[in-house]
């Protein structure tokens, strides 16, 4: 039955309608987070043939930066047109970057289809949690988005070992081919089962001025950082004045921030402290996974010297772990009063895990790495499904869009980040290899400490996330769709 109405007009699906939609928009989630990590273990072969080592972490950066500023773009336009709509052209901008960077003769061109790439894939995550704020109450939202934690965290933890696998055994190019087929059929997919999704339009101005700004902000912050200390001296003129650019025009962005009628972050729905404190949480736990999820295996290539697809497959655990919890979790989430001891509990435990990775980074054994990832995982889990309900139970649904556009806005910038930062810790030891065939062997030490400090900066993000959690207040869950003012 087509359940279409006019905006603002619309019931929501009863479940049995609801289901399919939300089982559609799996495939969008599972290929928008599969690219951040995909090309994790494929990096060091596509330095090689390339030529080019120092370039590297801009492949994942500007997929991250590329994703992370149209995010609430594409939560506007999907307020402004609809749901359909919005995930056409972020499927069709993600084929065509695919397309650019499986044909890339170099790499400054593999890097701009990177861009393009990542331009799709923002859109593709981020309407999957508008759509399920469409048809599911905030009170049964936890156990639906447990699917989506399973298959965004199942995408991000397999994409090392899948393009470990490619880059082996084929080519690395592979990678991008492969998503030709797959966006064909989420195309396809989401056609067919978001006719029946409801539609409550409202008309939004597009903030193209300030995604440029934060876009060209980020872009001289990472210049620097991925210059500084290596092609040029941290107080050298060049590296100072991308600094100097990075926060010029950071401030330029906070000032359009707070004077544009419709800014590209609100500002109205960041003052409330519910879902500030969850945008935070969310945005530090998943930037110090998606960090994980990229340095563990050049860990285990560069200093413990494991092929790229066994680097990838020892992080499957990690993906198991998190699954199981995330889906444990998000059952129990509709059914308990106090649904925030859980998330707290289970940060403790990541946090524990990755100081100890850490401290042990350069004698722990094959069993007790495992463990700790497993311990991540379980830890984990619980949290973003927790701050996605915060959230969308703390605003209307005129706002429903712009507001999980700005949380996974947030995540991207910070993952954003903490990756080109984390690149700048270990730069210098991206081509040393040279470690042992398994851990507990005789490691590069230089290479151990810089891994140990991305560990130890992985632990404090993910700190900052417990503390948003512990100051987030526990409103009732709502009951109904979110209301259409709030």
């Amino acid at each position: 039955m087509d359940v279409r109405t006019d905006p603002g007009q619309g019931r929501s699906p009863a479940h049995h309608e609801a289901r399919p939609i939300v089982i559609g928009m799996l495939l969008p989630v599972f290929m928008g987070s599969l690219d951040n990590t995909i090309l994790a273990s494929a990096l060091p072969t596509i330095g090689r043939e390339f030529g080019d080592a120092h370039s590297l972490p801009w492949l994942i950066t500007i997929y991250l930066l590329g994703s992370t500023a149209v995010v609430p773009l594409y939560g506007k336009i999907s307020d402004i047109h609809g749901r359909q709509f919005t995930l056409r052209i972020a499927i069709a901008l993600y084929m065509l970057g695919s397309l650019v960077c499986a044909l890339a003769p170099n790499m400054l061109v593999l890097i701009l289809g990177r861009a393009l790439h990542g331009v799709g894939g923002g859109g593709l995550a981020s309407t999957g949690a508008v759509v399920l704020g469409d048809v599911v109450a905030p009170k049964e939202r936890g156990r639906y988005y447990a699917y989506f934690a399973v298959v965004y965290t199942t995408a991000g933890a397999s994409g090392p070992a899948l393009g470990g696998f490619l880059s082996d055994h084929i080519h690395w190019s592979a990678i991008f081919w492969l998503n030709i087929p797959l966006g064909i059929a989420a195309a396809a997919v989401t056609t067919i089962l978001l006719r029946r999704l409801p539609r409550h339009e409202r008309p939004h101005r597009l903030d193209v001025i300030g995604a440029v700004l934060i876009v060209s902000a980020s872009v001289a912050f990472m210049l620097g950082l991925n210059l500084g200390g290596r092609s040029y001296a941290w107080t050298s003129p060049p590296i100072l004045a991308l600094f100097a650019i990075a926060l010029v025009v950071g401030a330029g962005f906070v000032w359009r921030l707070l004077t544009a009628p419709e800014p590209l972050i609100p500002i109205d729905v960041l003052r409330n402290p519910s879902v500030l404190a969850s945008v935070v949480a969310h945005a530090c736990g998943w930037g110090a996974i998606v960090g994980l999820n990229i340095f563990l295996p050049m860990y285990l290539q560069n200093v413990v010297g494991l092929s790229p697809t066994n680097a990838g497959l020892s992080l499957m655990v990690l993906m198991i772990a998190l699954n199981v919890s995330a889906g444990f979790s998000g059952y129990m989430l509709c059914r308990m009063e106090h649904y925030k001891s859980l998330p707290i509990a289970g940060l403790i435990v990541a946090i524990a895990s990755i100081t100890t990775l850490a401290w042990w980074v350069d004698r722990l054994s094959l069993v007790s790495f495992e463990a700790l990832l497993i311990l991540i995982g379980i830890g984990f889990g619980p949290l973003p499904g927790l701050t996605q309900v915060a959230v969308q139970n703390s605003v209307g649904r005129h706002q429903l869009g712009i507001s999980v556009g700005t949380m996974n806005f947030t995540r991207n910038l910070l993952a954003t980040i903490l990756v080109a930062a984390f690149g700048a810790i270990v730069s210098g030891t991206l081509s040393a290899g040279g470690g042992a065939g398994e851990l507990g062997g005789a490691l590069d030490p230089a290479a151990a400490e810089a891994f140990r400090r991305v560990f130890f900066s992985a632990a404090v993000t993910l700190t900052v996330a417990l503390v948003a959690i512990l100051l987030l207040e526990e409103r009732p869950l709502q009951t109904g769709t979110a209301p259409e003012t709030k």
